[in-house]
């Protein structure tokens, strides 16, 4: 009996050791095995869908539950792309087509009625560069009636062109789209990141130049204006007040990540067009940004042993909840950088081999003690206590990451892509600088009809009452409208008796749109009212803050919008001459 107990003992001893090592450490990622990566994939992103519950009955695809922005949704169907283009795995892709195609809005270009109250170009800018993947992954087409992979980036490329603002700073996009949101006076350095990546994405996909010239032209912009600086740390923004001359100082991975990617793309599209003197100059850049990726995002001696780190705001338990999820897209395009810019594949491999190794050893929370906390670097493997969307997404992506060397190169119109493309795609949202024309449209000569029938019918309608509320019984009907058109006469002036009397033309307002001011409310997603003003018949929010609608400026032979001409610059960093953060702000609904 005693040897019964004292087996019993020693198992019971084995398990508890078993189950302690579990929790302690749920992953052993071998980031030199393809199976290891796939299995500590999928369990990830089994954990990252977790969070979402747009697929489910009453609920909105595409949209992810409070706290996450709308724009986080867009980086979240891009991530679902990834683990599909690195695994194979179609698990998720229904979730992401689904998401992807809901969220369009009505003009196709990522501008829902229900966002764009408090959208900025930032935002639009991410749901455009996961449909940009979506072409260059070759990720399954949406059916022939709905819109394709590739016109919905060329539309989101479109809207923000017409949005570039030459009357503050010289150039560049505001951060936020419309007047009444916190940062409309603000430029800052995502929303430029955005629409460069975009747009050296969309030169290479193509082939068409006028793209390439928009990201020259935003990059000069960057440089110009010291968003960029001659070590290639990129900083977060200035307020156009002082004309964007006192910068905020603040440098978060998202912002060098997307240029990073599109500098790749541009000096692939420089060796596809055979303009060596390009790829030399945007090869320069690319090592300039990982430079900079590297001293400043990445905590170690040296590139053997450093592990990703969002500095600004992770060592001292500040990052709200954007920046969680930073790391996960700076994941995302470094690894993207590597198939268009093979020169950093071995730099890059190592940093990102580090940096999976440590995301995944502290992956022991939740009730499954398996969830992803935000702190990588130098916490021994412990889990912070953390878990959500960002963290789960930067952890995955991270791992996904290391199968770089066996994904497909990204295709082009000219190497077996797919998708539809549209040139003008987004070209008839008015709504994209003016958000008067997006929801009440242009006005019509059936329009005006109906407006000067119903205003013939409310006049009717007023004078029949007055003449009913002013009759006297006693009298006949001819002595009662005279004695009504006395009345008026004597109290109003000519001027009103003319509006009242037929045959008399008298415009009521001596100055078009003069004094005319009405309130109405429109709701957003949290149901809070916004006051609107109308004043010289477009829709206002601070007038005094108030920008007229950038002119469309013309488009190529092609359909694209084509930049104006360039300033010229002396500095290396500048195109014109070779050899060389969400915001720190908080978005606020309104």
């Amino acid at each position: 009996m005693w040897l019964w107990y004292l087996r019993r003992n020693a198992v019971l001893s084995v398990a508890s050791v078993l189950m302690a090592t579990n929790l302690v450490a749920t992953y052993e990622l071998d980031v030199q095995s393809t199976d290891s990566i796939k299995d500590t994939a999928k369990k990830m992103a089994e954990d990252l869908v977790s969070f979402y519950h747009g697929n489910e009955p009453g609920q909105t695809p595409g949209l992810l539950p409070q706290p996450y922005y709308w724009w986080e949704g867009g980086a979240f169907m891009g991530a679902l792309i990834d683990y599909w283009y690195y695994t194979g795995d179609t698990t998720y892709n229904d979730i992401a087509q689904q998401g992807l195609l809901h969220q369009v809005g009505p003009y196709n270009d990522y501008m829902p009625p229900n966002q764009t109250l408090t959208e900025g170009n930032d935002d639009q800018g991410f749901w455009g560069m996961a449909v940009m993947t979506a072409a260059e992954y070759k990720f399954p087409d949406p059916p022939p009636d709905k819109p394709q992979w590739l016109a919905l980036a060329q539309a989101v490329f479109n809207t923000q062109a017409a949005r570039w603002d030459e009357g503050h700073c010289n150039g560049g996009l505001r951060w936020q789209i419309f007047t009444w949101n916190n940062g409309y006076d603000y430029k800052n350095s995502i929303s430029q990141a955005c629409f460069f990546n975009i747009a050296a994405r969309l030169a290479l996909y193509t082939g068409n130049s006028t793209y390439a010239d928009w990201a020259v032209r935003t990059w000069d912009w960057m440089v110009n204006v010291k968003f960029i600086d001659e070590d290639y740390r990129v900083y977060d923004g200035a307020h156009i007040g002082d004309n964007c001359t006192t910068i905020t100082p603040y440098q978060f991975s998202y912002n060098v990540g997307a240029f990073l990617l599109g500098s790749a793309a541009m000096v692939a599209y420089a060796n596809s067009t055979k303009q060596q003197g390009d790829v030399e100059m945007w090869s320069e850049r690319v090592n300039g940004l990982l430079n900079d990726t590297e001293q400043i995002f990445f905590f170690g001696n040296d590139t053997s042993n450093r592990i990703m780190i969002e500095i600004a705001c992770e060592p001292v338990n500040l990052c709200d909840t954007d920046q969680l999820s930073f790391k996960a897209y700076l994941s995302r395009w470094m690894a993207a950088t590597t198939k268009w810019a093979p020169f950093t594949f071995d730099r890059i491999k190592t940093l990102l081999q580090n940096s999976a190794v440590a995301a995944a050893k502290q992956c022991t929370g939740g009730d499954n003690h398996r969830m992803c906390g935000l702190k990588w670097a130098n916490n021994s493997g412990v889990w912070d206590g953390s878990t959500g969307v960002g963290q789960q997404m930067a952890a995955m992506e991270v791992v996904l990451a290391n199968m770089i060397r066996e994904a497909e190169v990204p295709v082009t119109n000219s190497t077996g892509g797919t998708s539809i493309g549209n040139p003008s795609a987004g070209g008839s949202d008015n709504g994209r600088v003016d958000l008067d024309a997006r929801y009440f449209g242009p006005i019509t000569g059936g329009d005006r009809a109906g407006a000067a029938i119903c205003t013939i019918v409310v006049l009717g309608t007023l004078l029949a009452g007055a003449v009913f509320m002013v009759a006297d019984e006693t009298k006949s009907t001819k002595e009662n409208w005279s004695n009504l058109r006395s009345g008026v006469a004597a109290a109003s002036g000519p001027g009103m008796l003319a509006a009242l009397v037929p045959g008399k033309k008298k415009s009521v307002l001596d100055e078009k749109g003069k004094g005319l001011a009405m309130e109405r409310s429109s709701s957003t997603e949290t149901g809070e009212k916004i006051p609107t003003v109308y004043a010289n018949g477009r829709l206002q929010r601070h007038p005094e803050n108030s920008q007229q609608a950038q002119p469309i400026r013309p488009l190529s032979t092609s359909g694209v919008v084509s930049p104006t001409a360039t300033p010229v610059g002396e500095n290396r960093m500048s195109t014109a001459s070779f050899g060389q953060r969400g915001s720190v702000l908080r978005k606020q609904r309104p």
